[in-house]
């Protein structure tokens, strides 16, 4: 593919593809040279525009990937579980709470061990926490203006599977190290690419297609004979394709050149 038929993506996740050319996101759209501009304005497609730009791509009907539906929610664990209860996903019991009073109703609702979470901008299981006692939960409350509380399910692994257009192209574990209740490699969680359950790629199929997320890594467990959905990351990391040997660049590459994304 020429340089002058490359895709255009403003943020840096394909940078490595030969067939894209990325501009990077610049918060002043005037900061771009002119010859981006047009390319930025001409294309038929932006990839990866960025949660700021994606709004105004939609906004002007011009095809973004991810879809603009990814954005909306990206590294926000109130709008997902809201999403999951409208669409009947299931989804691990979860409440938000604001405000001291609302807060001090917690105990009334969860009982201990629960999980609370920070609520927008986390992510690889940081601001994740194991709440067992009044003590826990105070230092938590330090730390979250807003509580999002969620049952605790007594896991030792989840599922994690990644779709990317309109198909799955990876699914594998993760198991949680001794004494850890997160899963997450970032924390020491470890990757198994032991057969993943039909059900649990149904599922993740399922809420990809109906929440119209096209590159996506959805958690599952599965707790007393039911999978739940944990979370979406539309922010996922490649250890788990370096694993299991798949060149994510050379895939993305290809999706591309296919014109499946």
């Amino acid at each position: 593919m020429s340089k002058t038929n490359k895709v255009i993506a403003l943020e840096g996740r394909l940078k490595d593809c030969r067939n894209v050319m990325t501009l990077g996101v610049r918060p002043n759209f005037s900061d771009y040279k002119p010859r981006e501009m047009d390319l930025i304005r001409n294309a038929a497609k932006i990839y990866y525009p960025s949660p700021f730009y994606a709004e105004l791509f939609d906004t002007m009907g011009k095809p973004t990937f991810p879809s603009y539906h990814c954005y909306k929610v990206v590294q926000d664990k109130i709008k997902q579980t809201a999403l999951f209860e409208l669409l009947n996903i299931s989804h691990p019991r979860t409440r938000v709470f604001y405000g001291k009073r609302q807060k001090k109703t917690i105990v009334d609702h969860f009982p201990f061990p629960f999980i609370g979470k920070i609520a927008r901008g986390s992510a690889m299981g940081r601001g994740v926490y194991l709440i067992q006692n009044p003590t826990d939960l105070a230092a938590y409350l330090q730390e979250a203006d807003i509580a999002y509380i969620q049952e605790y399910l007594p896991i030792d692994r989840d599922i994690r599977v990644v779709i990317i257009g309109n198909r799955i192209v990876h699914a594998y574990w993760r198991l949680a190290p001794e004494n850890e209740f997160r899963t997450n490699v970032a924390v020491g969680g470890k990757i198994s690419l032991d057969s993943v359950p039909g059900e649990a790629l149904d599922l993740a199929l399922h809420i990809g297609h109906t929440c119209r997320w096209d590159d996506v890594g959805i958690d599952i467990c599965r707790h007393n004979g039911k999978y739940y959905v944990l979370e979406a990351n539309m922010k996922y990391g490649k250890e788990g394709f370096r694993q299991a040997g798949i060149n994510y660049t050379q895939m993305m590459e290809d999706m591309i050149e296919n014109e499946e994304i």
